[in-house]
């Protein structure tokens, strides 16, 4: 049976030239960075010149740049420590964050170590970045201010400069998850008014298990993991070394080859909506999907019927992986809280489909095909 994978914006394939750069470090280079012998040295020179690509193509210093296992503990780092080391006493965000940072801010809110205030959306689930002027020009308190760069789900992209301008402002704290546009978007940090960003390997092709945390260079923070001297005394623990690797390889690759794969998916994205919309009568498109949108990402809600609910199921039956919005709750009863807080309507269902440079507009097709038996 064909397989169609049409989830990209939870995990995507590895690179083999990923793969490539890896395997020396999974065989033959197998050294612990932290020795001091030749192994050692031969690991720890690959680390430092990860760091250092890293670093370029982000347009941050190589000492602002620290290697994780990925988003979820990025983002955790930097939450708590704005709390715990820069003295914020009030977290702002939105209702549509990933539960890496939605769950860690009100987990924070819960100890009584902060308050936490939510920034409104708009009609169309952006940010209402007047609000959250709003908010910081109220709040008597040092404030975080945590607000994602692209949703995971809707697709939905934040205006990162003006959101760190109004934080600059205020003074407040800025922390973006940016998961879902590293290794999409180009960056230019040293120019970007935010305190820390987010990365994971596995959205452009590179290995999972491995992300970064860039902190700003102002900012000074201690250490969540406590142990070895490792990633300058601020993450305890053997490096991944061949994630750490496999990570910048991908992201080299995928800087390359930006501007072709944006315009390529973003016609594949477009072509599939313009496609639902003359086939399939009812349907709707959550977020900003025409406008200030990811290009990987297309969002479709469907008219609920006895079938559409199980739509997800029969989707996978017919060898198509889509989402019912993150990944990270598929299967949870509740469904997307990210659509709840933008189109609370019980009578759709909505699904994700997120493209790379891997698919094609015959996938696409097929899957229109099958959907109209399905609903």
């Amino acid at each position: 049976m064909q397989r169609i994978y049409f989830d990209n914006a939870a995990t995507t394939s590895l690179d083999p030239e990923v793969l490539e750069a890896m395997m020396p470090y999974l065989t033959e280079k197998f050294g612990n960075p932290s020795s001091i012998y030749s192994y050692g040295r031969e690991s720890r020179l690959a680390i430092e010149n990860a760091r250092k690509t890293v670093a370029k193509i982000l347009n941050a210093h190589p000492a602002e740049i620290f290697f994780t296992s990925g988003g979820t503990e990025s983002s955790n780092t930097a939450i708590s420590a704005a709390v715990r080391d820069l003295g914020c006493r009030r977290i702002i965000s939105s209702p549509i964050e990933h539960h890496a940072t939605s769950h860690t801010v009100e987990y924070m809110n819960r100890q009584g170590n902060v308050a936490l205030s939510y920034v409104r959306l708009t009609p169309d689930g952006h940010i209402d970045l007047a609000d959250l002027e709003r908010l910081l020009a109220e709040s008597r308190e040092k404030c975080l201010v945590s607000l994602m760069h692209a949703n995971n789900e809707i697709g939905n992209l934040l205006d990162i400069h003006a959101a760190g301008e109004i934080c600059k402002k205020y003074n407040a704290v800025f922390h973006s998850d940016t998961v879902q546009t590293v290794g999409h978007y180009p960056f230019d940090l040293r120019n970007t008014p935010v305190h820390f960003i987010t990365g994971a390997g596995h959205k452009f092709n590179g290995p999972k298990g491995v992300g970064i945390l860039y902190i700003n260079e102002n900012v000074q923070i201690k250490p969540m993991i406590h142990g070895g001297s490792q990633e300058r005394n601020m993450r305890a623990g053997t490096e991944n070394l061949y994630g750490v690797v496999g990570f910048a390889k991908a992201l080299e690759l995928a800087t390359s080859r930006f501007e072709t794969d944006k315009e390529y998916i973003t016609g594949l994205k477009y072509y599939m909506a313009e496609k639902l919309k003359a086939e399939i009568p009812g349907i709707y498109f959550n977020g900003d999907t025409f406008g200030k949108s990811l290009y990987t990402v297309l969002n479709v809600s469907f008219p609920k019927t006895e079938k559409s609910e199980m739509i997800l199921f029969n989707l996978d039956i017919n060898g198509i992986c889509a989402s019912g919005g993150s990944a990270c709750t598929s299967g949870a009863d509740l469904g997307s809280h990210v659509i709840r807080a933008i189109n609370n309507n019980p009578n759709l269902v909505a699904v994700r489909f997120s493209f790379s440079r891997q698919n094609s507009k015959e996938e696409v097709d097929y899957v229109v095909e099958k959907l109209k038996g399905m609903l």
